[in-house]
């Protein structure tokens, strides 16, 4: 049986292509059936179904391929958890066509400096990340999203939809929001009617 090629990618939001991963992953030899991806999942995050499958196809000898370690994981914890797996099943890693062997004392060490690496760029985004925040909330650049709804709109919505029975789809319609903020409006109208509390205030 010839060993397999089971290749992974991941991008952290929706928003992300993945193409640039599959051609690579295509130019490292893995074939476009035998990739398994995750959309909108950080690398910090343990519970991917893409890498779960990926982790769950490999068998002894084969590679599992990411382009860069931080498609992978990027967290030292994490790292280290799939490659205690892959060592169990005597799975090879390659990352962008560098190939490290897990039960290989070199290749493991080798491993973990990187996960380290990546771990270290992980914090260092975070930071700076947060670092920008604070600078862009001092300067007054940064005060929030604007609603989507004035005070005024969410209260003729909200009164819509118990007086006249408006079902969300229609209201999502009429003032061009997506059906989850209606949802949101009518929740927020619940809660203050139970809590006594009264209407946000409709003055300019």
């Amino acid at each position: 049986m010839n060993n397999l090629m089971i290749g992974y990618a991941r991008v952290s939001t929706k928003g992300q292509d993945l193409t640039a991963q599959r051609n690579a992953l295509h130019a490292l030899g893995v074939g476009p059936d035998r990739v398994y991806i995750d959309h909108g999942l950080t690398g910090t995050n343990r519970a991917r179904p893409g890498l779960r499958e990926a982790l769950a196809a490999c068998r002894e000898g084969d590679q599992l391929v990411v382009t860069k370690l931080d498609r992978l994981a990027r967290s030292l914890p994490d790292a280290r958890d799939i490659v205690d797996e892959l060592t169990v099943k005597r799975v090879k890693l390659n990352l962008g066509g560098s190939i490290h062997d897990p039960n290989d004392p070199v290749g493991r060490l080798l491993f973990n400096v990187l996960a380290m690496v990546a771990e270290f760029e992980s914090d260092l985004i975070r930071m700076r990340t947060r670092e920008g925040l604070e600078v862009a909330r001092a300067a007054g650049r940064l005060r929030g999203r604007k609603p989507k709804l004035t005070p005024n709109q969410e209260r003729h919505l909200v009164e819509l939809h118990h007086t006249r029975d408006t079902s969300v789809a229609e209201l999502a319609e009429l003032f061009s929001v997506g059906r989850s903020t209606v949802y949101r409006a009518i929740e927020r109208a619940e809660t203050r009617a139970i809590e006594g509390t009264p209407p946000a205030s409709t003055s300019k």
